[in-house]
Order: structure tokens, then C-alpha cells, then sequence
């Protein structure tokens, strides 16, 4: 096989390895807690708004996950009877309804990837900011790729 200087191979392969891993780690999680594999990536979704400080309405976060309406709606009413979500009238426009994380679904999500988390941040502060700025870079990157964008 080439080496990985010549096309990269090894780290594509350590990526799918990673991308395994973690997806096998979500469905435990999702079968631990009575989810589907859709109601973690949804939360994920919606905890990735918050930390943006942007409200998400059932219609964002089906076109988020590829659903149609009709998968968005029942979804997001699974979510909420298990108490993981609240509907609530936007901050900004009160006649938008958006869709909120409980903290009961953070704090679960927390007690669940947290050490993991922990983990990572910790290797990460063995690299250097320049370091850490290229793999900032490289994982943008294949996130943008996998994505479909430019």
C-alpha cells in the first residue's frame, strides 16, 4: 500500500474508524434511552443551535435531518413526551413556535459523552494552537466534504 505521505490513505482509514466508533457509541446511547438513532442526531442538532445561541423551529431541524413534515412532526412529538424537548414561542418573533433541549436531555447527554468529551479536549492539549488550528482546519474540511459543500 502507498504511504500515507504519497495520498493519505492511513488517516482516511483512521477517519472511518473514528466515524464507526462514534456512531456505535450514539446507538448505544439511543438503545440505552429508549431512542431511535434520528431523536439523538435531532438533539445533537438542536444542542448545536443553542450553543449558537439561535433558536430552531421544527421545519429547520427536518430539513437538518432530511425528514418530511410528517417524520419531523412525529419526531419532535416523541421527543417532547419523553421530556428530551419543549416546544416555545421564539424569543425574537412570538409567533414562531421553536423547539428547545431540556436540561434533562443536556444533563443525560452530558452523564453519557461527557467523559468522552473530557477525553478529547485533554489529548487536544497536547497540541500546540497551531496544531490545533490545522486539525481545526482538517476536520472542517472533511465535514465540508461529507456535506456536499465547496
Amino acid at each position: 500500500m502507498p504511504t500515507e505521505g504519497r495520498n493519505g490513505m492511513e488517516t482516511v482509514h483512521l477517519l472511518r474508524a473514528v466515524t464507526v466508533e462514534l456512531g456505535l457509541r450514539s446507538a448505544r446511547f439511543a438503545n440505552r434511552n429508549g431512542m431511535h438513532p434520528t431523536d439523538v442526531r435531532a438533539l445533537i442538532a438542536l444542542m448545536d443551535a443553542r450553543r449558537a445561541d439561535e433558536e430552531m423551529t421544527a421545519g429547520q431541524l427536518g430539513a437538518a435531518l432530511g425528514l418530511n413534515s410528517a417524520g419531523t412532526t412525529a419526531l419532535v412529538d416523541r421527543l417532547e413526551r419523553a421530556g428530551h424537548v419543549r416546544r416555545v414561542r421564539g424569543a425574537t418573533d412570538r409567533r414562531r413556535v421553536v423547539i428547545e433541549v431540556d436540561e434533562r436531555a443536556v444533563a443525560l447527554g452530558e452523564s453519557f459523552f461527557g467523559p468522552l468529551i473530557r477525553q478529547v479536549v485533554d489529548l487536544l492539549e497536547g497540541y500546540d494552537e497551531r496544531e490545533r488550528a490545522a486539525i481545526r482546519g482538517f476536520l472542517e474540511g472533511v465535514r465540508r466534504a461529507a456535506a456536499g459543500e465547496p
